[in-house]
């Protein structure tokens, strides 16, 4: 199939997007890479009046350290930001999952916020922003607000963005002294969507899990510094809340397994992290 017929304008500010957004409301369309909206427009599961590029604008192509964490713009790619030298050191889950994400070629194209706006369940870098505390900033010509990670992302494909408001940044906290990260997943192949993805985060404080791939939309629990059976029975407590989805390739029984022994390897993994760290 093809998609409907549509009207394109390319948007070098957020200015110019997010004024073309007030004006169209729920019929136009960010693209950013395109690497989801293509196909939901081949599909024609999406039929914009307007498709807004903004996949060449070098003001929204940004990625700023500060105190608060790494801000990561509207068009910045996510190979541009795989390639951060210190990427490791400034945001060591994000720099672990990038290896998951599909393909070199989807992260030539893709963006980080287009990922975060698409809201896909399996997607790695939504579930990062999330474990991490993450924030979405959304502006529009009213007003610009900023969402917790937890709070955007609403079911399947939906979030609390609103027709008029641009993803104009995601914003990462930066790795925390004596804390330890790891990210695990599980594919039928490399670059599969993840029938089960892991981040989790460690600290003297506490442990922070978060799952996708497994419901309609990533979640994440906090617990003490849980170890031996009492890890064991708050994973499967997890497990079985999450409302495990079935697939034709993956089970729910599967993905709840998958939820004990991919979440205990990789909060183990996050342990041994932080013990280093100490």
């Amino acid at each position: 199939m093809k998609p409907a017929a549509f009207d394109y304008v390319r948007a070098d500010s957020s200015e110019a997007a997010i004024a073309f957004l007030a004006q169209y409301g729920d019929d136009a369309s960010i693209l950013a890479g395109g690497q989801s909206l293509m196909a939901v427009l081949n599909m024609r599961l999406a039929q914009p009046a307007l498709l807004i590029d903004i996949s060449q604008s070098l003001q929204m192509r940004e990625s700023v350290i500060s105190a608060e964490g790494l801000l990561i713009g509207a068009s910045t790619t996510q190979a541009e930001i795989a390639r951060r030298s210190n990427l490791m050191a400034e945001v060591p889950l994000l720099a672990q999952a990038f290896p998951h994400i599909s393909h070199v070629q989807i992260q030539n194209r893709g963006t980080v916020c287009g990922s975060v706006a698409h809201a896909d369940p399996s997607a790695e870098l939504p579930l990062v922003l999330l474990a991490l505390r993450g924030e979405v900033l959304l502006q529009s010509n009213q007003a610009s607000r900023t969402v917790a990670a937890q709070d955007f992302i609403t079911g399947m494909l939906t979030t609390t963005r609103r027709a008029d408001e641009l993803v104009r940044s995601v914003r990462y906290p930066l790795a925390q002294a004596g804390t330890g990260y790891a990210f695990g997943e599980f594919a039928l192949r490399h670059g599969d969507y993840a029938a089960c993805a892991v981040a989790a985060v460690v600290s003297r404080d506490g442990i922070r899990i978060a799952i996708g791939g497994v419901a309609d939309c990533p979640a994440a629990r906090d617990w003490p510094l849980l170890d031996g059976s009492a890890l064991d029975d708050a994973l499967n407590s997890l497990a079985w809340d999450l409302d495990a989805r079935d697939d034709p390739l993956v089970s729910a029984k599967a993905r709840r397994h998958l939820v004990r022994r991919l979440g205990l390897r990789v909060i183990k993994q996050a342990r041994e992290a932080m013990d280093r760290k100490l």
